[in-house]
């Protein structure tokens, strides 16, 4: 079975996150056409700690695929994971280039109180 350059890329960013967390969480991100979703996971227990989408009824803006809707899940989910006692967490960008979203969910993340 072949693996695709994308899973590659996302195997290979995975070891480097492992190997530099130093039992913090992992902040994942998953990126489609048209949603952004990120959640906390806890790579040690195996669960999530703290999920935010921008498919979620409450806090749901007009158009859901801007940067707009990504800063307003990164704050959503630092806001969900500072609940749960998470300040510290290491950032798994999913194999997607770190602009545009990507960026606006990090900054909107850093900007409700995490630290990555």
């Amino acid at each position: 079975m072949t693996i695709n350059l994308f899973d590659r890329r996302k195997q290979r960013t995975r070891f480097r996150i492992a190997q530099n967390a130093g039992g913090r969480p992992r902040l994942s991100v998953f990126r489609s056409g048209r949603h952004i979703y990120a959640q906390v996971i806890d790579d040690a227990a195996g669960a999530t700690v703290a999920a935010a989408s921008s498919n979620e009824k409450e806090g749901k803006l007009a158009k859901s695929w801007n940067v707009a809707a990504a800063k307003d899940v990164g704050k959503r989910l630092a806001e969900r994971a500072l609940a749960k006692g998470v300040k510290q967490v290491v950032f798994d960008r999913g194999g997607y280039i770190y602009h545009g979203r990507v960026k606006a969910l990090a900054d909107g993340a850093r900007e409700g109180g995490l630290d990555f």
